[in-house]
């Protein structure tokens, strides 16, 4: 459950993939140098929920519904604010899928703290290959159509979605 988790809650880097690769500036080099800083975010983000899940005195349910909520629209949102901006929108999206995917990791390992080590694994991988994917697949003629603000929007959605998910659940 905790590998099908990390698949899933990894599909916003799916729509990401496809914002980057909409960008004309942006190359495939981009997606792995933030894929690199993404894993060593991963395994951070599962070291440090580690040490501190049995000090949280509430259900940690709470916490990752309420985060995944807030970058669900941080991610919408940033779009918006930012666009038009190339350079500075590739900088964003590789800092925003960063810490969202350390968080993911966070609350993954709070939800499931006897997953161990193949969590921040899994959650690194499902980015790096889904937003590499839909990189490639973006500088088809058929996928150039897309707005970026469609990619970012779905993107957020799905992180809404399970912040919900997780609040309900």
């Amino acid at each position: 459950m905790a590998i099908f988790s990390g698949l899933i809650v990894s599909i916003d880097a799916f729509f990401i993939g496809i914002s980057l690769g909409l960008q004309r500036k942006c190359r495939f080099w981009h997606i792995v140098a933030i894929n690199a800083v993404l894993f060593v975010l991963c395994v951070l983000g599962f070291l440090l929920a580690e040490q501190i899940y049995e000090r949280i005195p509430f259900e940690p349910d709470l916490i990752v519904g309420i985060v995944f909520i807030v970058l669900g629209f941080i991610t919408i949102f940033q779009s918006f604010l930012l666009g038009g901006m190339e350079d500075k929108t590739i900088a964003v999206i590789g800092v925003l899928m960063s810490g969202e995917a350390m968080l993911i990791t966070m609350g993954l390992t709070f939800i499931f703290p006897q997953a161990g080590i193949v969590l921040p694994v899994t959650v690194a991988l499902a980015h790096f290959g889904y937003s590499a994917l839909m990189f490639a697949l973006s500088r088809t003629k058929y996928v150039r159509r897309i707005p970026p603000a469609f990619s970012h929007t779905v993107s957020g959605l799905a992180l809404i979605a399970y912040g919900m998910f997780a609040l309900i659940v």
